[in-house]
């Protein structure tokens, strides 16, 4: 939030930081103990802290699309968001290249190690020697018993077209935003959130059947907690891609943006291209190689 003032701008004073961090403390105080089994409150405590945090964002962008409508931005304002924007899917690039790092290290590195390749013969010897160094794995132990994993042929495949399909979507509306097209614009948002949704609504059908029929579950060592993080975090990004869409419905409708002046929209079209290009790593690198 932020007052134009020439070319640089002074933020004002506001409630919402102190506000998201009572409701983060919280939150993070309700999970530490939910995982304690003998502290019943915790589940309690967990919820209060998510409906501030959610009250804290939902007020603090009502604030700022109330500035930005009364024209109190200017340019370099625009221009800090950008870079704010920017900077954010730089840090999510290294959430999800921290995954892929551990999925690399595991299945090219500890595994052959693990079989008594290169300097990890003699831990082989010594300590498992009726491992062998197979991908995918549950490691020495077979943790969570045996399992089988899912075709990339099959759902992933379905859902790899839906994404990039919603890619295209959304790069139609914005095709039509440019062009003062509203109803491009609207279609194209509501094309998008309808793809997100089946690609979702697919995915938890996809969940169910790994640990019901598949025995494929967190437990399943070193592969099921690679497999669940990187496919769970991204399909958390979708649901989170897919409220933001929602809102940007929202504001199309009531009719917040022009071929000018849109950025809201831009940020989160950015956002549903990385969704869409994690998604593809995660295709080829978990489901099919």
């Amino acid at each position: 939030m932020a007052h134009a003032q020439g070319t640089y701008y002074v933020p004002h004073g506001s409630r919402w930081p102190i506000i998201g961090s009572v409701g983060l403390g919280v939150l993070v105080v309700g999970i530490g103990m939910s995982f304690n089994g003998h502290i019943p409150l915790g589940p309690w405590i967990m919820a209060a802290g998510t409906a501030i945090m959610l009250y804290m964002v939902f007020g603090w962008f009502r604030t700022v699309i109330g500035e930005s409508r009364a024209g109190l931005y200017n340019a370099q304002v625009d221009r800090s968001f950008r870079q704010g924007m920017g900077w954010f899917i730089v840090s999510e690039v290294m959430f999800f290249g921290a995954f892929f790092g551990a999925l690399f290290y595991a299945r090219v590195l500890a595994v052959p190690w693990l079989g008594g390749e290169g300097v990890g013969l003699s831990t082989n010897i010594f300590l498992w020697p009726e491992f062998e160094a197979a991908w995918p794995t549950a490691g020495p132990e077979a943790l969570g018993g045996a399992f089988d994993t899912i075709g990339a042929w099959g759902i992933p495949a379905v859902n790899t077209a839906i994404l990039l399909a919603s890619g295209a979507t959304i790069t139609w509306a914005h095709w039509g935003l440019k062009r003062d097209n509203q109803r491009q614009l609207i279609w194209g948002l509501v094309a998008t959130i309808v793809l997100g949704v089946l690609f979702l609504a697919f995915q938890v059908y996809e969940f169910g059947h790994a640990y019901r029929d598949l025995n494929l579950t967190l437990a399943s060592g070193i592969y099921g907690s690679t497999f669940y993080l990187l496919t769970g975090f991204h399909g958390l990004h979708v649901t989170l891609g897919v409220i933001m869409l929602a809102v940007i419905l929202l504001r199309s409708l009531r009719g917040h943006f022009s071929s000018q002046e849109h950025f809201g929209f831009e940020a989160v079209a950015w956002y549903w291209h990385f969704v869409d290009v994690v998604w593809l790593v995660l295709f080829v690198f978990v489901y099919w190689l």
